[in-house]
């Protein structure tokens, strides 16, 4: 019962910031001509993806000690906090100088970007799902649409900073948040090397899935232009829905996968692995083939020039609907401590997505970025599938996808 509610806490956090997200495209790709539109979302993208690429991971290998911590009162967490923030915060600020005059506001922001991730990632590792839900799923897009549709309002001089303002409302509540629970105890002697001898594989993988996530537009944008970014971007804006039902899944059942992993109990596991991938399954297939079925109607709502990017919506689709079916096979795998697979698995995906657009995307422009982004996300759901199964005999459906009762206990 305790997954089931906190999975529904984040899958409704998810389906809020799914449609905060959908409405800023909309807002934006109405309110702008195409390609200043598409020099937005590039720009969006590129700064979530150095973020994403500044965060080392340190928020999962957060969520791991503090998780496995419980046993002993969560003791000498604070030392694993700072050992976390210090050198991703550095890292993140580095990168701001360095971007500021290519990214302007948006540069500013990542330090906070980052700083909120991993505040919110220890919060999970406390088995609470509130503060994530409430600041990064609801308060941070719906900031996010009101303060964007103002900025169009006033000049689009303002989007990015309109954008980027409630990141800096997430930090400080997730610090209330965590302020709380986390126990202040001394620095104890080798913390941080405790924390990243098992962070720094995952943290090369994080960067790894941060620039998976976001390359695909910049690519676009670099190899077709801004107005070929503008159409992607608006097309698989629905990937998102997969991405954050995944997403909210993940964050409530990582810390008792890695309980039950770290016990030995694979008959736990394989029951939180299957549970969860039906959820997944039930919840997002209906939009994707609902997506495929109404595209050539719904893209018109970011405006007429948008219909002709039906070919990427289909695409989006079946893609989704393969991922899906794996469950959140990568989660599960770094749960088992595999965490070296895990960034081999990337690496082979993203070589693979960057060889599909290099090749796709001057003759196929944003259908070239959809089928390479397609390639990418099979290989990177496919590899950890095999590699589970003959590792730890786990697979995403089995006993416990046709038993209903085990939804609602897992």
């Amino acid at each position: 019962m305790a997954l089931a509610r906190a999975g529904l806490a984040g899958i409704a956090g998810a389906a809020v910031s799914a449609l905060a997200q959908f409405l800023v495209v909309v807002v934006v790709t109405r309110s702008a001509p195409l390609e200043q539109a598409g020099s937005f979302f590039t720009a969006i993208a590129l700064a979530l993806m150095v973020a994403g690429v500044a965060r080392l991971d340190a928020g999962n290998g957060l969520i791991f000690f503090i998780a496995r911590s419980r046993t002993y009162g969560y003791r000498g967490m604070s030392g694993y906090l700072q050992a976390a923030l210090v050198p991703s915060v550095l890292l993140a600020v580095v990168a701001s100088i360095v971007l500021e005059p290519l990214l302007g506001v948006l540069a500013l922001a990542v330090p906070v970007m980052v700083a909120a991730d991993i505040l919110l990632a220890a919060t999970r590792g406390f088995g609470v799902m509130r503060p994530t839900v409430l600041y990064d799923g609801v308060l941070l897009p719906v900031a996010q649409v009101a303060l964007v549709g103002v900025a169009l309002w006033v000049g689009a001089a303002w989007l990015p900073a309109a954008w980027a303002l409630p990141y800096t409302l997430v930090l400080a509540g997730a610090a209330l948040a965590l302020r709380g629970r986390l126990p202040y105890t001394p620095y104890l002697p080798g913390t941080g090397r405790d924390l990243w001898r098992y962070t720094a594989p995952r943290s090369l993988a994080g960067a790894v899935q941060a620039i998976f996530q976001r390359l695909d537009i910049v690519i676009v944008a670099v190899l077709g232009g801004p107005a070929q970014a503008a159409l992607y971007t608006a097309a698989t804006r629905f990937k998102v829905v997969g991405q954050l039902a995944n997403q909210g899944l993940a964050q409530a059942a990582q810390p008792r996968l890695i309980q039950a992993l770290a016990a030995g109990d694979l008959v736990r596991a394989r029951e939180l692995y299957q549970t969860t991938t039906v959820w997944l399954v039930l919840l997002t297939w209906p939009v994707w083939l609902g997506y495929a079925l109404v595209a050539p109607w719904l893209l018109e709502i970011f405006g007429m020039e948008y219909g002709s990017a039906v070919p990427i919506a289909i695409v989006l689709s079946a893609t989704m609907m393969i991922a899906t079916a794996c469950g959140m096979v990568d989660v599960v795998l770094t749960a088992a401590g595999h965490t070296t697979s895990s960034l081999v698995n990337l690496l082979v995906a993203l070589g693979v997505t960057v060889l599909l657009d290099l090749v796709l995307i001057p003759s196929h422009g944003a259908l070239g970025a959809a089928l390479g982004w397609s390639g990418g996300v099979i290989v990177k759901n496919l590899l950890p599938l095999w590699q589970l199964h003959q590792r730890h005999g786990l697979r995403p459906f089995g006993r416990h996808t046709l038993r209903p009762r085990s939804w609602a206990t897992a």
